[in-house]
C-alpha cells in the first residue's frame, strides 16, 4: 500500500501524542490526522488538542458527531491511502481462524442508533481499517477483520418490528464484500418467537460475508423498559436451523451467530445452551454501557458460561443523542484486549 506523506506524519504525531498522554479524538479527528487530504500543519494543529480533565488520553476518547464533521475540514474521512489491498480476503478467511472481528453497530438510516448511522459505508469502511490498525498493532499474531453490524430488525413499542429496507441490506452488503469486509445482520425480535426470527435472516447466509445476531434485550412488548430474553432451549433450536438451512441450501464455510448479553435473566438457562454446533459459530457478547469497572464485571460474569467459550464485546462511544447512554471512560484497544478471555468480536456503537 502507498502511504502519503501527510499521512506518515499524521501517524507520526499521533502516537508521539498519544505517548505523551495528550491526546483525545474523536473518529472524525482520527480522520483528521491519519486522512490522505489532511495538511501536516492541520494533523498537528489537531494533534496538539488536550483532554478535558476527566478524559483518558488514548483514541478514541470521546466521540462527539458535531465535533467530528467539524474538525474533518473538509477532507475525507480516511485513515488509508487508497483501496485496502486485502479486499476481498475476508469473505474467503475461515471465520475467526486467528482473526479477530472489529465491528461498526447501528442502523444506517438512523442518527440515533449508533456510529452506522453517522458516517456513509465508504467513510466508516476507512474509519473501520483505522480501529482495525491499532488492534492489529496491540493483539500481536492474530489479523483483525473488519465488519458492519446492522440493526435490521428495531423492537417498536407493543413488540413490533420495523425492518431495514432490503435493498440498504443489499447495498451494505455487495460493498462489504467488495472491501474485504463482515456484515453481521441482528434482529431484536421483539414479540415475535426466536425462531421467526432467525429464519427472517437466512436468506442473507447466501452471502459469504454475512452472519447473524440476536438480541434478547429487545425480546419484549415494552422497548427501553423491559429488559427481554431468550431461553437456550430457543439458542438451540436457532443454531439447529441456521445449520439445517447452510446443508439444505449447499452454502460452504461456517456462520457467527451473536447473542448479547448484561443481565443474567437474558439468557434463561444460560448453562444448557450448546456451542457444539459443526457449522454455527455461538459468538457470546457482553453489552451494555457503564464505567471500565462496569464493563469488566459484565464480561467477567459472561466469561463463566464457558460452554460458550468464543467471547465478543461491545463498547459504546460518547454522544450527543439525547438521553443515550455510553461508556465513560471509553476502554482502549489494550485494555479491551487484556480481558479475559480475549474478545474475538469487539463491536462499537
Amino acid at each position: 500500500m502507498r502511504l502519503s506523506r501527510p499521512y506518515i506524519l499524521g501517524l507520526a504525531l499521533l502516537f508521539i501524542f498519544v505517548a505523551a498522554g495528550g491526546l483525545v479524538a474523536s473518529p472524525g479527528e482520527m480522520a483528521l490526522l491519519l486522512g490522505s487530504e489532511a495538511s501536516p500543519a492541520a494533523a498537528a494543529a489537531a494533534a496538539r488538542r488536550k483532554p478535558p480533565a476527566a478524559a483518558r488520553p488514548w483514541f478514541p476518547a470521546l466521540y462527539n458527531p458535531e465535533v467530528a464533521a467539524e474538525s474533518s475540514g473538509g477532507a475525507e474521512p480516511g485513515v488509508l491511502d487508497g483501496p485496502d489491498p486485502e479486499a476481498g480476503r475476508a469473505a474467503e478467511l475461515p471465520v475467526l481462524a486467528n482473526n479477530q472481528v472489529l465491528a461498526f453497530y447501528g442502523k444506517p438510516d438512523s442518527r440515533r442508533m449508533g456510529i452506522l448511522g453517522e458516517y456513509s459505508k465508504e467513510e466508516l469502511a476507512k474509519l473501520l481499517r483505522g480501529y482495525a490498525k491499532l488492534y492489529d498493532e496491540a493483539n500481536g499474531e492474530p489479523g483483525v477483520v473488519p465488519a458492519f453490524y446492522l440493526i435490521y430488525g428495531t423492537c417498536w413499542p407493543g413488540g413490533e418490528i420495523g425492518y431495514l429496507k432490503d435493498s440498504v441490506v443489499q447495498e451494505y452488503v455487495d460493498f462489504a464484500e467488495r472491501e474485504g469486509m463482515l456484515v453481521f445482520i441482528d434482529h431484536q425480535i421483539g414479540k415475535y418467537p426466536v425462531d421467526a426470527a432467525i429464519r427472517r435472516l437466512l436468506p442473507y447466509l447466501r452471502h459469504p460475508s454475512v452472519h447473524l445476531a440476536l438480541d434478547p434485550e429487545w425480546r419484549t412488548t415494552a422497548p427501553m423498559q423491559e429488559i427481554g430474553q431468550v431461553s437456550a432451549e430457543e439458542l438451540n433450536a436457532a443454531q439447529q436451523t441456521v445449520q439445517d438451512y447452510l446443508d439444505a441450501e449447499g452454502i460452504a464455510g461456517t456462520k457467527m451467530l451473536v447473542v448479547h448479553q448484561f443481565k443474567p435473566k437474558m439468557i434463561g438457562g444460560r448453562e444448557r445452551v450448546r456451542a457444539d454446533f459443526g457449522r454455527v459459530l455461538l459468538v457470546h457478547t457482553a453489552d451494555g454501557f457503564g464505567s471500565p469497572a462496569l464493563k469488566r464485571l459484565t464480561y467477567a460474569a459472561n466469561a463463566q458460561a464457558a460452554n460458550m467459550p468464543i467471547k465478543g464485546f461491545k463498547l459504546f462511544f460518547k454522544t450527543t443523542v439525547p438521553g443515550a447512554g455510553y461508556d465513560e471512560p471509553l476502554l482502549t484497544p489494550p485494555e479491551v484486549l487484556a480481558l479475559e478471555p480475549r474478545p474475538s468480536l469487539v463491536i462499537y456503537q
